[in-house]
């Protein structure tokens, strides 16, 4: 079982410290966060299925790929780094050697992200002196400060952490994390940096990551855009002495809590979608395939056309049908019923049971579900999504200026 930490993240596990200040890459707000680890890490990542690719992101995702430990996560918002060709490499090797050099660690032990705008050149050189400030205010309380400065066009802070008791003892699991439009599967505008006091071979690390990632972060969509600069790390430092194993009930509970939080925050980035007003769950079931499955929520919760009706609370089920028919999953469109939450919609043999004013006010919610039974197996999927608004072409349309 495992119980939620109050205001928790990063640093709400042991060992952990952070910080997040203005180093002068934005115009005003926090734009550069450090994440600290008294003791080296295991690390595993997931990174954006993008072909372009950011500087830092390519320098942290070898880090990872090589098995190296870390101790380290550098991060600045406001600025990319990303399609800058070999300056923006090179500025990046500095950022991550300036912060080994101050920490007296490796630069090995040091991951780096960016996210912002693409193609303008890092100004390093506030980094560099961002550094010197940023160091002396590491602490165990400065996770919601890191978890500030990492965003760019969000609107409220992503974090979260929790307690986990297990037959061994009791360990922790702390996140923050970013992204609010850009948003896609295969990761997104988004980061996501998680650490446990757990010990985790790193094999099994990386694999427990992979499938809590697939079944949150790679479920959400605002926009159907994927970025360049998209990443979530798991840092395990080993400080509470609990070992997982793969085959024992506490592994179990450690990705069943490991899931919990990398969903909550996915929810809370689709939920701050730019100019988003609701957050939907798309729960789709009665599939030949769970990649027949998937790809019927990937289609609605991608659909421009259901996501604008979804804002006007207009109860158009045809839309929906519509975008799990050019989805490419296998299913015979007659078989297929459609509710909201539990009011019927659609029932196979297309009869129409819809109820125009309760639908409406079921549209008109916050929080709500479409939920999409094919009729055609016995495979399910959940992913989520949010409307599409008129602020959302406003935030994109400015969004250099």
């Amino acid at each position: 079982m495992f119980q939620l930490i109050e205001n928790g993240s990063v640093t709400s596990v042991q060992g952990f410290k952070a910080a997040g200040i203005f180093c002068g890459i934005k115009k005003r707000k926090k734009d550069l966060a450090l994440i600290f680890s008294e003791e080296a890490c295991t690390v595993a990542g997931t990174f954006t299925l993008n072909k372009v690719k950011a500087a830092p992101l390519i320098i942290s995702q070898n880090v990872i790929k090589l098995g190296k430990k870390a101790k380290a996560v550098l991060v600045n918002s406001g600025n990319a780094n990303a399609c800058t060709g070999e300056t923006g490499y090179d500025d990046a090797l500095k950022m991550q050697r300036w912060c080994a050099e101050k920490l007296n660690i490796l630069p090995a032990e040091v991951l780096i992200s960016s996210t912002g705008v693409i193609g303008q050149k890092l100004p390093v050189e506030k980094i560099e002196s961002g550094l010197n400030e940023i160091i002396p205010q590491l602490s165990t309380d400065g996770g919601l400060e890191a978890a500030e400065a990492i965003m760019t066009t969000d609107t409220k802070i992503k974090s979260l952490a929790v307690k986990i008791n297990l037959k061994k003892g009791e360990i922790s699991i702390g996140g923050i994390a970013k992204g609010s439009g850009m948003i896609m599967p295969n990761m997104a505008t988004m980061l996501g940096f998680i650490s446990t006091d757990a010990s985790v071979e790193k094999n099994l690390l990386q694999e427990t990551l992979r499938e809590a990632v697939n079944s949150s972060f790679n479920k959400i969509s605002v926009d159907g855009e994927t970025s360049t600069n998209d990443m979530v790390v798991l840092m395990a430092n080993g400080l509470s002495g609990i070992s997982i194993d793969k085959d024992s009930e506490d592994y179990l509970e450690f990705l069943s809590a490991l899931k919990f939080i990398t969903t909550e925050m996915a929810k809370s980035i689709v939920s701050d979608g730019e100019g988003a007003t609701k957050l939907v769950t798309i729960n789709v079931k009665g599939a030949k395939t769970k990649d027949d499955a998937d790809l019927v929520g990937k289609s609605i919760a991608n659909s421009s056309l259901v996501k604008t009706a979804i804002h006007g609370a207009d109860a158009n089920w045809g839309r929906i049908l519509s975008a799990a028919g050019q989805s490419g999953a296998d299913f015979d469109p007659a078989n297929v019923s459609i509710s909201f939450n539990n009011l019927p919609i659609l029932l196979p043999n297309y009869t129409l049971t819809l109820d125009e004013e309760l639908a409406s006010a079921i549209l008109s919610q916050k929080e709500f579900e479409i939920n999409i039974d094919l009729g055609s197996g016995k495979q399910e999927t959940t992913w989520w999504t949010c409307d599409l608004t008129e602020e959302y072409v406003k935030i994109n349309a400015d969004y250099r200026t």
